[in-house]
């Protein structure tokens, strides 16, 4: 209702402009009523739009020189025409003049000027310079290299135009792959798994999507026809997984959405060209902040400026949105050593906060589940709880960290995959995939209780104490002669742990089943690399091939192959090493890996599915 009110009195503000005034002598300027006190961040853009507005037909009415209704004859010179005298409104309608007419007479032509550039705009907020400055030292820090702002200056969130890849998100610069992965991973969980509900602003709710993974775990699978998708259902799942990623970074509070000054719908590449953004002072000077509580809101702003998330700034832009959202006291609470800028130097590549802070709504810097306790009050931070899209990397197959339970079995089947300088994606169509057989479900639960008592950092060893708490856990039974055994060094190695089960009658806890129920598992899974890279396209036309640029998506069939007693895994170690057979009839535990057939890769896929068996036509699959 006063919604409906305030519009009905700017009309009659703007009727009042173009008819001209009555006041033989101008008024004396009028002051703004000051704004409520509690007035929301969508009440306050309102009223702005209609000040601009009014302003704007200010600025009509001076550039005309005299109102609309006075005829003026263009056949001979005339002079300056004088203003119609119009009878006064009633008292009712000229208090509302009043009310809604902001300063009349107080517009200057260059003001007027900005109205015109600003009029249609989503208004939004200027950062505080020391905000700016804040936030520039904490992403950037100090001493960054052209090189490495031009990268974050210059990669927009954009589809490919490659049919094969029209699901991917394209990577032009090295340094932003950590945001686009991320913000990827999300994208494909709409595409994949909620195409149906693309139009409902509300899809991104934890609510909703539980009722959906409920759903779709059951017998779905997705499709793989991505050059089926049109241009609106890929701009909806965009907008979606960046309203999910920015509210989980809100706690689910509120979103903070980042925007260029001046940029119209449809001119956003004419006002960011020559816009150069390196320095705290030019950031603040361009950027406008909107929060948002709700999700249809957030969705609609988002929607209406994905160009501006398209272009050259998109990337840069949609990570301040996400530090913002979550608050930058929070931000350098989350991490361990906030001295550190969030983009690395030299070569300007996302941190794993970034990465974490997208995927779980927190910049912690570490993979594992929860925290580390290193005592005297000193702890390490982890992933704090389930995440809706995971996370694997070649670092934990060359024992450099260890990834949690949380980020290696996501809520979708869709992983960020890591390498020293580069980040991937790996995602599945049908959620089974994650589904565990009783075996590898047993499995899964000792080595959480395990990992629970390893105070190691990933080392893979626990005290005495902590081996007692794993077995009253776990139900795990040893004979005394092999429990001490096993506790003689002082500390429990978890391979020497996982051997004592293999020989352990599941009956007692342990991994033995000689009958061999527990049968292997096959299934499909893709891997796609946004950065552009040149690959051969045959073109009659020119007489061969001739190079494009185009990201790369890859179908890989995985074979889990079965533990069953220690004498097969031992086995399996020894074929996977020596053996050269390529009878695909005989499926051993683990058939050997195949030199054409091996990459980084699957020793990724291998930290989340041991002893994986990886095969994929064309290419190798880089995650590089």
């Amino acid at each position: 209702m006063a919604d409906r009110e305030e519009d009905e009195e700017l009309q009659m503000a703007l009727r009042m402009s173009l008819q001209g005034s009555p006041p033989a002598q101008p008024e004396p300027k009028r002051s703004k009523p000051p704004p409520p006190a509690a007035e929301s961040p969508e009440a306050e853009a309102r009223r702005k739009q209609r000040e601009l507005m009014a302003a704007a037909a200010e600025k009509r009415l001076r550039a005309a020189g005299s109102p609309a209704a006075v005829p003026v004859a263009r056949s001979s010179p005339q002079p300056p025409p004088q203003l119609a005298v119009v009878e006064p409104p009633p008292a009712s309608e000229a208090a509302k003049e009043e009310k809604a007419e902001p300063e009349p007479t107080g517009v200057s032509m260059e003001e007027a000027k900005e109205v015109e550039v600003e009029e249609g705009e989503e208004e939004g907020e200027e950062l505080p310079p020391d905000v700016a400055e804040k936030l520039w030292a904490m992403v950037f820090g100090e001493g960054v290299s052209k090189a490495v702002l031009a990268q974050w200056s210059n990669q927009g969130i954009r589809f490919s135009s490659d049919p094969e890849t029209t699901m991917g998100l394209v990577q032009h610069e090295g340094g932003p792959c950590g945001v686009l992965a991320t913000v990827q991973a999300y994208v494909l969980k709409y595409l994949l798994f909620f195409s149906d509900d693309l139009s409902n602003p509300e899809v991104s709710n934890p609510l909703y999507t539980l009722g959906q993974r409920r759903f779709y775990q059951s017998s779905f699978a997705a499709g793989d026809d991505f050059s089926s998708l049109t241009n609106d259902r890929k701009t909806r799942a965009l907008v979606h997984a960046m309203v999910e990623i920015l509210f989980l970074c809100g706690t689910g509070k509120r979103a903070v959405v980042t925007s260029i000054a001046r940029v119209n719908r449809g001119k956003t590449e004419a006002v960011l060209e020559g816009l150069s953004v390196e320095s705290a002072m030019d950031l603040q000077k361009v950027l406008r902040t909107s929060t948002f509580t709700s999700r249809k809101d957030a969705f609609d702003i988002l929607l209406a400026n994905i160009p501006l998330f398209e272009s050259r700034l998109g990337a840069m832009l949609f990570l301040i949105s996400a530090l913002l959202s979550r608050g930058l006291e929070y931000i350098q609470a989350d991490r361990d050593d906030p001295s550190q800028p969030l983009v690395t130097a030299p070569f300007g590549h996302a941190s794993q906060e970034i990465v974490n802070l997208l995927l779980c709504g927190e910049a912690v810097p570490n993979v594992f589940d929860g925290k580390m306790d290193l005592g005297g009050g000193m702890s390490l931070k982890g992933i704090p709880n389930n995440v809706e899209v995971g996370f694997l990397t070649l670092l934990e197959s060359l024992n450099l960290c260890k990834v949690g339970q949380y980020l290696k079995c996501p809520k979708w089947p869709i992983w960020v995959v890591g390498s020293e300088s580069h980040y991937t994606v790996l995602f599945a169509l049908n959620p089974n995939v994650q589904e565990e057989n009783e075996l590898e479900e047993r499995e899964s639960r000792i080595r959480r209780a395990f990992d629970a008592q390893d105070q190691s950092g990933g080392g893979g060893f626990i005290s005495v104490e902590g081996f007692q708490q794993v077995l009253r856990d776990t139900h795990i039974n040893f004979p005394s002669d092999k429990l001490e055994d096993l506790c003689n060094a002082g500390i429990i190695v978890w391979s020497e742990f996982w051997q004592a089960l293999l020989q352990l009658d599941k009956r007692a806890g342990g991994m033995k089943d000689p009958t061999g129920l527990m049968g292997k598992k096959q299934f499909t899974i893709f891997h796609f690399n946004g950065i552009a890279k040149s690959v051969l396209n045959g073109n009659a036309s020119a007489g061969g091939s001739v190079p494009i640029q185009r990201p790369r998506l890859c179908k890989l069939n995985v074979t889990v192959p079965p533990r069953w007693t220690q004498d097969e895994y031992l086995a399996d170690v020894v074929s996977a090493s020596t053996s050269g057979s390529k009878d695909d009839s005989i499926l051993s535990l683990a058939p050997p890996v195949q030199t054409s057939q091996h990459a980084p890769l699957v020793d990724c896929i291998r930290t989340r599915w041991p002893r994986a068996v990886c095969s994929w036509a064309g290419d190798v699959p880089s995650i590089v």
